[in-house]
């Protein structure tokens, strides 16, 4: 068998991912509409406007507002600025990437008939990005009085001995792998502090479950990066209608996908001294997660023309039912000087990719009231309100039975996240062929404790120029967040504070068909 790739299944019932926690739950379930130039610069508020392709991903009886069939393709230039405090050391790391963010059409079939209620009946099939996951950031020889130790020490303390050591002539690999497949992921990272020698054993007795540490107290520096990448989407069909001369009907079956990957590394040394039999120096400890899978919503929309000036729109999101898969991938190596002087490198790379049980995560659900007013053939004004309850995010194995992690995180959910309302205000104004356009929105946080993930808030501009039967939009936008990360689940849980500021630079072809 090939060791480069080898996968493990783990037992649900001994399952403990790192990747398991609110902050990855939500970066999953982030479903924000990206959107084209023209709904972006107009701060995404379109639930009562329509005729514009992201509007369906928004309001599903948008697509009705459309007269004529219709196609819309966007680009954006997305760059994320990460201003990073850690122990009182600071650094600032820039990303930008390039992507097609939406693309879209509809078609529109007219009822003809003074006599019918029915005006018309449009059918579309639309992409819309809904989260962009490349990120980076890190922090460079900031010093600690915590060292990496007390990770694998508290995955440790109460595990036997002969339950996180290898076997006589047993590959690292192997040991691993088997460690990881009989007892799960909490005993793999003591079988990497045990056999690169950061903890020892009190006795080397199998039964031994009392560990101490070979990397003497004191100060360490460190380095720490993270680095994301990866995208979540969602497909939409959609169908709407226009009954009368003033109700527009729609509906949409989604399609959601998510593709991330995060990998941290850990950099760490000392001139601390002698611990026990050794003088551990330098460790580097590097981690990758991977996460995919898929998921099914609905959406349920109407806008109501009250007359020439004012309409009204409300819409229902229904949960997203997620199927999520993780694997994750490790490495460690230590230097350490020995009681003659000697120095050692030791290099755990299983080349092993773990690969977890299937389990599921069902998104709240949303509503949004939206208002637009028409300003003749001048312009408009826009508003969308949306309410959503994040504590009602839930976790479940995909076969559906009860596990403690999933107890706990649904518990943990329930007790930290909240309602949150989104805001969102767009105005166009026109000018012959050429349209002026500006936005605000508040997303609030999903937290109870904003110190630790604060509301979003960030201003669009824009400016359209529509030509024949075509047109091209192009939008600025500017939002900022700040949030704490957390380094590691146990032991070295020092909290980086990031303010991050993203900017995105959309263009967007369309054409009447």
């Amino acid at each position: 068998m090939n060791r480069i790739i080898l996968v493990v299944f783990f037992c649900i019932s001994t399952l403990s991912l790192m990747s398991q926690n609110i902050s990855d739950a939500l970066n999953y379930t982030n479903n924000n509409i990206d959107g084209s130039a023209r709904f972006s610069a107009m701060g995404g508020a379109f639930g009562a406007l329509g005729g514009e392709i992201s509007s369906i991903s928004l309001n599903p009886a948008g697509s009705a507002i459309f007269n004529n069939s219709y196609f819309s393709l966007s680009f954006a230039s997305d760059k994320k600025t990460n201003d990073v405090n850690l122990l009182n050391a600071y650094n600032t790391q820039d990303k930008s990437n390039l992507t097609m963010n939406q693309i879209g059409g509809v078609f529109v079939f007219n009822n003809i008939g003074a006599a019918k209620k029915w005006k018309k009946i449009v059918v579309g099939l639309s992409y819309d990005q809904t989260n962009n996951n490349f990120n980076e950031f890190f922090v460079k020889d900031f010093t600690n009085s915590n060292s990496i130790d007390s990770f694998f020490l508290a995955n440790a303390q109460g595990l036997r001995l002969d339950q996180i050591s290898a076997f006589e002539n047993e590959s690292i690999t192997d040991a691993y792998v088997d460690i990881g497949n009989t007892f799960g992921y909490p005993h793999q990272q003591a079988f990497f502090g045990y056999e690169s020698f950061i903890i020892e054993p009190d006795s080397f007795e199998d039964d031994n479950t009392s560990y101490t540490s070979n990397v003497a107290p004191g100060t360490f520096n460190q380095t720490y990066y993270s680095i994301s990448r990866g995208y979540n989407g969602k497909f939409t069909a959609n169908i709407g209608a226009q009954y009368s001369e003033k109700l527009y009907l729609g509906v949409n079956l989604n399609g959601h996908f998510v593709d991330y990957d995060n990998y941290n590394i850990l950099e760490e040394s000392n001139t601390n001294g002698q611990s026990g039999s050794l003088h551990i120096t330098d460790i580097n400890f590097e981690n990758r997660l991977s996460g995919f899978g898929g998921g099914f919503s609905f959406q349920l929309g109407t806008i109501a023309k009250l007359n020439d000036w004012l309409r009204l729109g409300v819409t229902y999101d229904s949960p997203v039912w997620y199927s999520i898969k993780e694997e994750t991938r490790q490495y460690l190596a230590t230097r350490f000087v020995d009681q003659l002087d000697e120095e050692t490198t030791i290099v755990l790379d299983p080349n092993a990719i773990n690969v977890f049980e299937e389990y599921t995560i069902q998104t709240p659900s949303k509503i949004t009231g939206s208002l637009a007013v028409i300003i003749n053939k001048l312009g408009l004004i826009s508003f969308d309100y949306s309410r959503k309850d994040y504590s009602k995010m839930e976790f479940k194995t995909s076969e559906g039975f009860e596990v403690s992690w999933i107890d706990d995180l649904n518990w943990e959910i329930y007790n930290n996240l909240t309602v949150a309302n989104s805001y969102k205000i767009g105005a166009e104004i026109r000018s012959n062929s050429l349209s002026y356009r500006a936005g605000y929105r508040i997303d609030e946080s999903p937290y109870r404790n904003t110190d630790y993930y604060s509301d979003r808030k960030g201003f669009s501009l824009g400016i359209g120029y529509k030509f024949k039967s075509n047109s091209i939009d192009l939008s600025f936008e500017k939002y900022n967040k700040q949030y704490k990360h957390q380094l590691y689940d146990a032991g070295l849980t020092n909290q980086a504070s990031i303010d991050n500021n993203n900017t995105i630079i959309k263009l967007s072809i369309s054409s009447i068909m």
